[in-house]
């Protein structure tokens, strides 16, 4: 069973910065894709950011040249690296991986934009 656990959450100012964690239990993650996603209060889980096990990365157009996705495979981590943040990025933020035979989310951590 893989764990993925979610930090570096917070309260920032708009036009601020958060680094996001999403640790993994084990290193089987090392071979799958890994997603980030968000939701917003009252809206969908949107996919934000995902690393596919090579390091190929694709990001929604509403955070391209903002948000930066990557991975530490020694250390079983993707992190989301999330710059210059608009009002709208707030949201409980996920990461989820995908085997051949489970999908796993994370808990969750809270982006909050305010000024």
């Amino acid at each position: 069973q893989v764990q993925l656990v979610e930090s570096g959450g917070g309260l920032v100012q708009p036009g601020g910065s958060l680094r996001l964690s999403c640790a993994a239990s084990g290193s089987i993650i090392n071979s799958y894709s890994v997603n980030w996603f968000r939701q917003a209060p009252g809206e969908q889980r949107e996919l934000v950011a995902p690393i596919t096990s090579g390091g190929t990365k694709d990001y929604a157009d509403s955070v391209k040249g903002r948000f930066n996705i990557s991975r530490d495979n020694a250390n079983n981590t993707v992190y989301l690296q999330m710059n210059r943040l608009k009002p709208k990025a707030t949201a409980v933020y996920y990461c989820k991986s995908r085997t051949i035979v489970n999908t796993y989310w994370g808990q969750g951590t809270q982006v909050t934009l305010s000024s």
